[in-house]
C-alpha cells in the first residue's frame, strides 16, 4: 500500500466491484486504453479476481474515502505487453472521468515509480499510449517517461484490433536525475 497527499493505492477488494463497475462502464474510459466497457458489476468483479489480483496491481482510491476510482500498476518482465528485460516493468494505469484532469494519475504513477525503483530495484520502466490518447500522453510526460519508439501496428487482444501505439520508457539513472531536480 501506498499513499500520497490526496491518494491512497491498496490491493483491490471484491467490495470495489460497484465502484470498478460505475468508472469501467463508461465508453470514455476502457476502449481509448485499449480494454472493452464492462457490462455487469459481476464482469468487474471477475475482473478484479483474476486481473487486478496480480502482484503489483493496486487500486487507486482518494484518501477522504478509499473508494477506488481508478487503477495503477506494473507488468514485470514477461507480464509486459512489451518485449522488456525481466529487470524491468510496464507501467498500466487508468482513472474514472469524473476525475480527468486533476492530476492523479501522474501523482499514483509517480508512487509507484518510487515504489519501482527503490523497493523492487527495477532498471527501467516503460509506458505505452494509444493515438487518439492525448490525456495518457500528457501523464506520461508529467512523470518523466521519454518517447522510445511507436509501432505502428500494435495487436490489441482485448479489443481485437490493430492500433498505433506510442511507447515511452524511463530509466532509474534518469529517475534518479529528476528527483534531485525536485529536492
Amino acid at each position: 500500500m501506498f499513499k500520497t497527499k490526496r491518494l491512497i493505492m491498496r490491493p483491490w477488494r471484491e467490495s470495489d466491484a460497484a465502484s470498478l463497475y460505475k468508472y469501467a462502464s463508461d465508453e470514455r474510459v476502457g476502449p481509448i486504453a485499449g480494454w472493452p466497457i464492462h457490462q455487469s458489476e459481476e464482469e468487474s468483479l471477475e475482473i478484479i479476481r483474476t486481473v487486478f489480483s496480480h502482484p503489483e496491481v493496486y487500486a487507486v482510491a482518494l484518501q477522504k474515502d478509499n473508494v477506488a476510482i481508478g487503477m495503477v500498476g506494473l507488468l514485470i518482465g514477461k507480464e509486459s505487453n512489451f518485449d522488456i528485460a525481466d529487470n524491468e516493468a510496464e507501467v498500466a494505469y487508468w482513472i474514472g472521468v469524473p476525475f480527468w484532469g486533476q492530476g492523479f494519475i501522474p501523482e499514483a504513477v509517480k508512487a509507484l515509480m518510487c515504489h519501482a525503483f527503490e523497493n523492487m530495484k527495477l532498471d527501467a520502466l516503460w509506458c505505452g499510449y494509444y493515438a487518439d490518447n492525448e490525456q495518457s500522453f500528457k501523464a506520461q510526460a508529467k512523470c518523466g517517461f521519454q518517447h522510445h519508439h511507436t509501432e505502428e501496428k500494435q495487436f490489441n487482444q482485448f479489443m481485437n484490433d490493430y492500433r498505433i501505439e506510442h511507447i515511452s520508457r524511463i530509466g532509474k539513472d534518469e529517475w534518479l536525475d529528476l528527483q534531485k531536480k525536485v529536492e
